[in-house]
């Protein structure tokens, strides 16, 4: 079992940046793989990034890719998400998100339900 903490979010005005961090306990964080979601009032969580156990390969949504990086340090236990160029349509709470089991290209790393640990999420806000 892992448990899944996330920090760094905050307001910030469009154009600008912040970097979410989501620090995992437990000795095997290797093992999982990890994704980033946010969720809008009233909304499903819908998918933002993932990242593969070992290789670093990553998967973004399109409404990210460019703007948003992915990255895990294993000796560190944690994952990052640099946001760049914020939108105010980025104003969202953001989930870090774990799983050990199998699951392969985008359409499986994009679905909430195929992840099993959840962090309590982090507030971001952009302004416009």
């Amino acid at each position: 079992q892992v448990q899944l903490v996330e920090s760094g979010g905050g307001k910030v005005q469009a154009g600008g940046s912040l970097r979410l961090s989501c620090a995992a306990s437990g000795r095997t964080f290797s093992s999982y793989r990890m994704g980033w979601f946010r969720q809008y009032p009233g909304k499903e969580r819908e998918f933002v990034t993932g990242i593969t156990r070992s290789t670093g390969s990553t998967y973004y949504a399109e409404s990210v890719k460019g703007r948003f990086t992915i990255s895990r340090d294993n000796a560190k236990n944690t994952v990052y998400l640099q946001m760049n160029s914020l939108k105010p349509e980025d104003t969202a709470v953001y989930y870090c998100a774990a799983a050990l089991n199998y699951c392969s290209g985008y359409g499986c790393y994009s679905r909430a339900d195929m992840y099993t640990y959840w962090g309590q999420g982090t507030q971001v806000t952009v302004s416009s």
